[in-house]
């Protein structure tokens, strides 16, 4: 089984550069308190790392 972590949106995209609104989007999240459970990849670590004022780890699990 594949790890994955649970991720929430903490943060508005609102007055937000561009890149940050597209990466919320790209993580599936648009509006806030939203949880997503997305596969544990480095990918997805760069993108939560890149905004990490807008999105918390809730949980990782596997």
């Amino acid at each position: 089984m594949a790890k994955t972590i649970v991720v929430k949106q903490i943060g508005s995209p609102i007055r937000r550069p561009a890149v940050q609104r597209e990466t919320l989007i790209g993580l599936g999240l648009n509006k806030m308190n939203r949880t997503r459970e997305l596969e544990d990849t480095p990918s997805v670590r760069g993108m939560v790392n890149k905004i990490p004022h807008l999105v918390e780890i809730i949980e990782e699990k596997g």
